[in-house]
């Protein structure tokens, strides 16, 4: 759904869950390069206090992200700032709910402010607040399916 600005409103909600696969983890250490052994080899990752492989961080943060780009505020957002607190750590297999829900908006800027989080389980494994730059996306653009 493509949306122009007016048709925000503080509390507008978007959630979306991913499960977190080995495919993901290794992709993801491919494309960023943390190739971190706590990511990547189980018996390494063990002797940690995880005692198994964990996400990295910024692979769950990344669910915000496309969360933002693709549903709220959609398609012609274009991040400003984002804060993050890392509460749980996120292991393979686990389901990642993403929520954001916009809490402010400057409609002279075409910035929207969003509190962001991340669950597994029900319990918050990341929070904090997002900056974007909202546009109008093009007419006839839309979120890939």
């Amino acid at each position: 759904m493509s949306r122009v600005f007016a048709d925000l409103n503080v509390g507008d909600r978007a959630a979306a869950e991913r499960l977190v696969s080995e495919a993901d983890v290794v992709g993801f250490a491919q494309v960023s390069g943390d190739v971190n052994p706590v990511h990547l080899d189980e018996a390494y990752a063990a002797t940690t206090p995880f005692k198994t492989r964990i996400a990295h961080g910024m692979l769950t943060a990344s669910h915000v992200s496309a969360l933002i780009a693709n549903a709220l505020p959609g398609p012609g957002s274009v991040y400003l700032s984002q804060s993050l607190a890392f509460k749980r750590p996120v292991r393979l297999g686990d389901n990642v709910v993403s929520e954001v829900e916009i809490t402010a908006l400057d409609a002279g800027k075409s910035h929207v402010v969003l509190t962001t989080r991340c669950l597994v389980g029900g319990k918050v494994v990341l929070e904090g607040e997002a900056r974007v730059l909202f546009t109008a996306a093009p007419e006839g653009a839309k979120a890939p399916t």
